[in-house]
């Protein structure tokens, strides 16, 4: 299967890679884990990176020539290849560990082709950095972002770089927001992929430049690819320019929020 991928297009690269992370993830949860301690309460644990090292092989053999990013494993190939991977193997790993099946495994080409896999409904969400679609079952449908959910994932995790001006978490105080949305909180990138197919009203993140984060890149591609409007919570594009991230179903969702995050901000 993974030579097969070497005359691919890269969003299929980016689905195998992500279907063979998930696929470790799924073999392993619920089994005693070895945990690797990353410092201020964080860590990973052996199905990190074990996934992680299947998404690489799968990338390796389709291409060669690629740069990839690892949270776990770090920068692998050339430092001046024009293509560059960002792989996050499980995101929600605390979710994992406790046994909590809202997790994600991302893969995305840096400007490019990215997928975001859930390992246990089965589905892997795709861009070619074009449109967006789901394949279940072996079926593709297109991805189509809605507000009529009114859910909204805020990340509430920390760190919290934008206070004491804004936290995310001052939102659920917000009259306006509780009268309009109804807060959510998975800890995981999955409900990124759930604002490109319309199973959440938007995303709320705090955070520094997310554009090239191994844990947002993926999301960020789908989100847009769909059509969803994707900023920095201050409104400025996603980037060195922006800080942390709004993905809303539609500019009407996102202008609300943004109106929120202000008054929150005070």
């Amino acid at each position: 299967m993974i030579n097969s991928l070497t005359d691919a297009d890269d969003s299929e690269v980016a689905t195998a890679g992500a279907r063979a992370g998930a696929d470790v993830v799924r073999a392993l949860y619920g089994r005693p884990l070895s945990r690797i301690d990353k410092g201020g309460g964080d860590f990973a644990t052996a199905a990190d990176v074990e996934a992680e090292r299947a998404i690489l092989d799968v990338i390796r053999a389709a291409r060669p020539d690629d740069a990839v990013l690892g949270e776990e494993g770090g920068r692998h190939g050339a430092a001046d290849a024009g293509r560059r991977w960002l792989v996050d193997p499980l995101c929600g790993t605390l979710n994992y560990a406790v046994g909590n099946m809202l997790v994600a495994v991302n893969v995305a080409l840096r400007d490019g082709a990215a997928a975001v896999a859930d390992p246990f409904s089965g589905e892997v969400f795709a861009t070619d950095g074009r449109t967006a679609w789901v394949r279940r079952d072996g079926a593709d449908t297109r991805l189509a972002p809605t507000s009529g959910t009114r859910l909204v994932d805020v990340n509430l995790d920390p760190p919290f770089p934008g206070a004491p001006g804004f936290r995310a978490v001052d939102l659920l105080a917000d009259p306006a927001f509780v009268d309009r949305f109804r807060p959510r909180v998975v800890s995981t990138t999955l409900a990124l992929a759930w604002v490109a197919a319309g199973r959440r009203a938007a995303y709320i993140t705090d955070g520094g430049d997310l554009s090239e984060s191994v844990h947002f890149a993926a999301g960020i591609a789908l989100c847009r690819a769909a059509g969803c409007v994707v900023t920095g919570i201050d409104g400025a594009p996603v980037g060195r320019a922006g800080r942390g991230l709004v993905a809303a179903a539609d500019s009407e969702t996102h202008g609300l929020l943004m109106e929120m995050i202000r008054t929150a901000a005070g």
